[in-house]
Parts: C-alpha cells; sequence; structure tokens
C-alpha cells in the first residue's frame, strides 16, 4: 500500500555507526530478560530511525534520541502491548516512569529496568548538557502525555469491544510515544522555540497532526506483525471495521483517504505558518514534516515489519504521486476537527 509525503528524503552520515552504538547500550541496559526479545529489538535500526526522522540532528543529543527510541520499543514490546497488561498495573509502571523522568536522581529500590535506563538518558548521557530547562519541562509534560495514552490503551485491550474511532485517535496518537519525540526536535538540533510560539493554534495542529500520521502510518503498514504475533486488533482499520460496518478492504481504502487528507492539510497548514515564522520555528516546523517522512523511510526497510506484499521487490512500491482524497473539509472527528479551523480563509476558499 503505497504512501503519499511529498517530502525530501534525508538520512545523517552517521546512521550505522548510530546504530551499532545504541544496541550496545540497549543490551547492557538489560531491558528484556528474553533473548528472542532481545534479538528481535537489536534489528529494529533504532539508529536509521533517529537519523531519518532527525538528520540535522548532532552527535550527542543524536546518540541520546536513538536510545531514547530503544527504550520505547522495548517498553511498547515488553510491557504494554506483548505483555497485555492491565490498565492499573501499567498505571503504576508508568508512574514510577514519569517520576523517573522528573527527579533522575532519586533511585527507587524497585526501580524498572525502563526506568533506569531513562535516569540513564538524563545524568549518564547528561540531557540537561544539551537542553535547556525550559526544554527539559516540555519533554518532561510531554511523558506524561504519552504514559496516560499508554494507560487509557490498557483499558481499551481488556475490553470485547473497540473504542470509537473519535476515542482512538485521541488514544494513539498520544500513546505512540510522538508526544516526547517531537519534544526532542529542537534539543536534538540545537535550538530553542519560544514558548508562545509552540502555544500557536497553528503549531499545535502541526505538531498533533504529526504524531497522528505516524500513528496512522504505523497503523497501515504494522497491522500485519500485529495480528501474527500478539492477535492485536486495535488498529486503526479495525476500528473503522467497527465504526462502519465493512470488511478490512473497505476500512483500509478509508484509512488511506483519512490518511492523505490529513496530509494534504499538513502541507497546506506548514506553508502558511513557514510565511511569517521566525528562524527557530521554521526549523521545528520543518522538522516536524522531516519526522513524518523520516519514519516512513525507516520502516520501508525495517526488518521489523517485513512482511510479504504486492510492492516486494519494487524500489518505489511504497510512494505514491497523489493523494486518495486531497479536500480540505475537516474530517467528522471532533478529535480532531479543529486542525482545519487553523486555515487561513483563503486558503479553504481556494480549495472549495
Amino acid at each position: 500500500m503505497p504512501f503519499y509525503c511529498p517530502v525530501p528524503s534525508v538520512i545523517h552520515p552517521s546512521a550505522q555507526a548510530l546504530n551499532d552504538l545504541t544496541v550496545r547500550w540497549m543490551l547492557q541496559q538489560n531491558l528484556d530478560a528474553d533473548d528472542h526479545q532481545r534479538g528481535r529489538l537489536a534489528l529494529c535500526d533504532f539508529g536509521g530511525l533517529t537519523a531519518s526522522t532527525m538528520p540535522y540532528g548532532q552527535p550527542g543529543p543524536l546518540a541520546l534520541m536513538a536510545r531514547f527510541h530503544a527504550v520505547l520499543f522495548s517498553f511498547d514490546d515488553g510491557v504494554c502491548d506483548e505483555a497485555y497488561a492491565t490498565a492499573d498495573s501499567l498505571a503504576q509502571e508508568t508512574a514510577r516512569i514519569v517520576r523517573a523522568v522528573e527527579a533522575p536522581t532519586a533511585h527507587r529500590p524497585d526501580e524498572s529496568p525502563h526506568a533506569a535506563a531513562l535516569c540513564s538518558l538524563r545524568l549518564e548521557l547528561e540531557l540537561e548538557r544539551y537542553a535547556s530547562r525550559q526544554q527539559i519541562r516540555r519533554w518532561t509534560d510531554a511523558m506524561r502525555v504519552y504514559t496516560s495514552g499508554l494507560v487509557w490503551e490498557a483499558a481499551w485491550r481488556r475490553k470485547p469491544e473497540l473504542p470509537s474511532l473519535d476515542d482512538y485517535v485521541t488514544l494513539w496518537m498520544r500513546a505512540i510515544g510522538m508526544a516526547p519525540s517531537t519534544a526532542m526536535i529542537e534539543i536534538v538540533a540545537g535550538y530553542s522555540v519560544p514558548d508562545d510560539d509552540l502555544e500557536d493554534p497553528r503549531v499545535r495542529a502541526l505538531t498533533e497532526i504529526t504524531w497522528t500520521l505516524v500513528s496512522w502510518d504505523n497503523d497501515l503498514y504494522s497491522r500485519n506483525k500485529e495480528l501474527l504475533r500478539a492477535n492485536d486488533d486495535l488498529n486503526l482499520i479495525d476500528v473503522l471495521c467497527q465504526e462502519l460496518g465493512c470488511d478490512p478492504h473497505h476500512a483500509l481504502q478509508e484509512a488511506v483517504a483519512m490518511r492523505d487528507r490529513v496530509m494534504v492539510l499538513f502541507l497546506r497548514l506548514r506553508d502558511q505558518v513557514l510565511e511569517d515564522a521566525g528562524s527557530e520555528l521554521r526549523r521545528y516546523v520543518q522538522g516536524l514534516g522531516q519526522f513524518i517522512r523520516g519514519h516512513l523511510d525507516w520502516a520501508s526497510v525495517c526488518p521489523r515489519y517485513s512482511v510479504p506484499s504486492a510492492s516486494e521487490g519494487k524500489p518505489d512500491g511504497w510512494w505514491k504521486q497523489r493523494p486518495a482524497d486531497d479536500s480540505f473539509e475537516p474530517l467528522p472527528l471532533p478529535t480532531i476537527s479543529w486542525w482545519w479551523d487553523q486555515l487561513a480563509v483563503s486558503s479553504r476558499a481556494t480549495s472549495g
């Protein structure tokens, strides 16, 4: 299934070296007790993911970000999705993780490997060396967004039905882990965006759109892997099957149309923001687009998601030139319809 993403592809030249360092560090942290799981994680190409999504990064913070990706993936597989955690147990574990981020020097005797690894990122890899107090506050707040989504996700996994489409979109943009990832964009690149710029509703919309596109793209290319490994149907396609009362083929077409409409919105709103953006905001907004594209570049070759497909063996099989839906009308989802309100009136009039 090809993706529409007309953002140039760029990768940092140190991708392989970055990955080698990250895998060694991850194994030293003993994040996973299972040898098979450690082997699978070692094939995730955290260096490629980081180098593709943040090709502008400086070496030190880029290494920190790659290790943060390793912690997120290990936590997702080993504690959340494939461990069938309850909302209660996950609430306790995520509370410990957030506390580790808030107060990394306050070690607990029952500290989990993932909490300890996050402390290491703060202390041994010196996040404070690269980030201001303001940026660390933003990242910590973003970790709270992420962990609250994980608890909500765990609650749904224990129910016989799937969430509504509106609830799923809200849940997944949080639980995907993109909030702390986008908070790292300015840290990895070595600049700081003023709070007022980040609180601009147009920029908040672009940030949430980035979270959502990455989460939906993940659903589109990883559904087979999740069904095979964990019988996991908490996925955009399956939620659409329930919402629309349709089969997976029709739901896939609907999901692609939704995704492309949001991509079209991102591109138009990005261009409008860039018209009057300062240098730091300009770099942040461009960094959002690079994350969307780099995530797809990485996934297209990552062994974690390798499944037989019609595009196998075709270099351009992942990409398409035109969106399935280029409308500027809001999707009928209350949780995100406000994004389209941020478009300039002239833009929406032209699209009509």
